[in-house]
């Protein structure tokens, strides 16, 4: 029979040490709890905060600053996590990456603040798409806010027809240019084509458009409607060249400008953050919209038409509600300094 004493022998009870360790000496316990959770919200507030020093290998730079505000559902789904994991230090980072996106994302006015009592000017830019079927239909939705500037585009001659009819009374002043457009309450001077066309594009490329809006208490607004390259994923990642091409282009118009009030609207094809926009936002600026996204318009998930100032305040951006369009309008309250 064998000896109990030598069983007891071969058995490795945990020494007192053992059983009196600190929770946080155990492997999986609070000091390691939440590590990847915290790596993952230093990941993010990185991203947020450096987007523009990223590499722009395949578009990826302009990719990330289009969808940065999407960044802020990591927030939640990282504190239920960190609950999860009873984790503080998840929590702590997770709360740092709350408060890094709302500096970052948060609506803030960039424009150049004007003087006391030069009126207000409601501009309403839209995407109404080349197929559009309803254009009565859209250009009700576009009046509602009464606009005293609409500009369109993928205007096509028939479109314009149809939005000059639609328009009526209301915006009575238009010029066309190409498939860019302008409809105004007041009158429109000076209309001339602003090429933007990247090289090796076919000449009946034709998306720029200026003119004067002869706005009351002020005078004369320079007002450029533009239609940017769209970009498209492939093989070799996003394709940004030809609109970063026309985004070149238009700062170029833009800084030669001297008019004391410039007004730019259109699909500009990005985001204000993303840097390869900077030719033109180092001439003009908006206010940055964390929501109010217009493509696409079935379900939006990132602002691409935009209404930008320069010597006047973009105060309020806002969408419209749907037309016939894949795109979303925009209508922006720009306070005018005086005239």
């Amino acid at each position: 029979m064998p000896d109990p004493r030598a069983r007891s022998a071969r058995v490795r009870w945990p020494s007192a040490r053992a059983k009196h360790a600190a929770p946080s000496d155990r492997p999986g316990t609070a000091s390691r709890r939440g590590r990847v959770l915290t790596a993952l919200a230093v990941l993010a507030g990185c991203l947020l905060v450096g987007h523009r020093w990223l590499p722009d290998v395949g578009g990826l730079a302009s990719l990330v600053a289009t969808f940065l505000p999407w960044l802020g559902l990591a927030v939640p789904v990282l504190l239920v996590g960190a609950a999860v994991r009873r984790s503080v230090t998840a929590a702590a980072a997770a709360t740092a990456l709350a408060v890094t996106w709302v500096v970052v994302c948060v609506p803030l006015p960039l424009g150049v603040q004007p003087g006391p009592g030069g009126g207000q000017l409601v501009v309403v830019q839209h995407n109404v798409g080349d197929t559009n079927a309803d254009p009565a239909g859209t250009a009700a939705v576009l009046l509602a806010p009464e606009p005293d500037v609409v500009t369109l585009v993928e205007v096509t001659p028939p479109l314009a027809a149809a939005f000059t009819e639609a328009f009526g009374d209301e915006l009575p002043h238009q010029a066309v240019q190409g498939t860019v457009g302008v409809w105004s309450r007041h009158p429109l001077g000076g209309a001339a084509p602003v090429d933007l066309r990247p090289a090796g594009v076919d000449p009946s490329w034709d998306r720029g458009l200026r003119v004067t809006v002869d706005a009351p208490a002020h005078g004369g607004v320079r007002l450029y409607a533009v239609h940017l390259p769209s970009v498209r994923l492939g093989p070799a990642g996003l394709g940004t060249a030809a609109r970063d091409e026309s985004i070149a282009r238009l700062g170029a118009e833009l800084a030669a400008d001297d008019s004391p009030v410039v007004l730019v609207a259109g699909d500009l094809n990005t985001a204000l953050d993303d840097r390869a926009l900077a030719p033109v936002v180092a001439e003009v600026a908006g206010r940055r919209q964390t929501f109010g996204f217009t493509f696409p318009a079935s379900a939006p998930v990132v602002r691409i038409d935009h209404v930008l100032a320069r010597g006047a305040s973009v105060e309020r951006v806002a969408t419209l509600g749907r037309t016939a369009s894949d795109h979303l309008p925009v209508a922006a309250e720009v306070a005018l300094p005086r005239g």
